[in-house]
């Protein structure tokens, strides 16, 4: 009968870490910035081998720089897999071993849009595609936005350099999203969580330095 399920609290929802039994690990594949890792595990102690392939990510942060005015930043980057020109928010990798989180984040910023933050929360922590790559994402609001002196700007190369600036109402950002023109996940989550958290004057946010336990690299 429809409609039987029982209600789950909302607290109760919520991911964890559920170790298996790794038989082995095999690095099928070194690339220049992440590698394909194949492992074999159980799923339980009675259970059949089974073997995964997976690409093996560092991790990553992206910011959603908001003015004053409630309006988002968007830079307009050439992503060859799919062939588009995607408009989305500054991003990088967390490839600098030691490096703090939001340190990355405003290093990103920076380099990317030529901005700083004096504000900063966490909007989200996703994983980019569980079935296929360890890669976690943690997307920070930035707010509070002052420029980069231009003596002190990153100079940005390859794909980067072709990079495109378009202040938008978050509004217009969310009708973008749901209208399917814009495709970024970390643009796409982040958009609709700066909303969500609008919605409650931002006050449900977490600290810029909350703890990141589901990164896969931190258990």
């Amino acid at each position: 009968m429809p409609g039987t399920h029982e209600a789950t609290p909302a607290k109760q929802v919520s991911d964890a870490p559920s170790p298996r039994r790794l038989l082995s690990t095999e690095k099928v594949y070194q690339g220049r910035i992440w590698d394909v890792v194949s492992d074999t595990f159980q799923l339980s102690d009675s259970g059949d081998a089974l073997t995964r392939d997976y690409i093996d990510h560092p991790g990553a942060v992206a910011v959603l720089p908001m003015n004053d005015e409630d309006q988002i930043l968007l830079l307009k980057q050439y992503r060859h897999p799919v062939g588009m020109d995607l408009w989305e928010v500054p991003a990088g990798l967390l490839d600098v071993e030691g490096e703090d989180f939001v340190v990355g984040a405003a290093r990103e910023l920076a380099e990317e849009a030529d901005l700083a933050a004096g504000t900063w929360n966490v909007l989200a922590d996703v994983f980019n595609s569980p079935g296929s790559s360890s890669e976690a994402i943690r997307i920070y609001l930035a707010r509070d936005l002052t420029e980069v002196p231009h003596h002190e700007r990153h100079e940005r190369t390859d794909e980067e350099a072709e990079i495109e600036f378009h202040w938008i109402s978050l509004d217009d950002a969310v009708a973008s999203v749901l209208a399917g023109r814009l495709h970024n996940p970390s643009a796409v989550v982040g958009i609709l969580a700066a909303a969500a958290a609008r919605a409650g004057n931002y006050e449900g946010l977490r600290p810029a330095d909350a703890p990141w336990p589901a990164r896969p690299s931190q258990r």
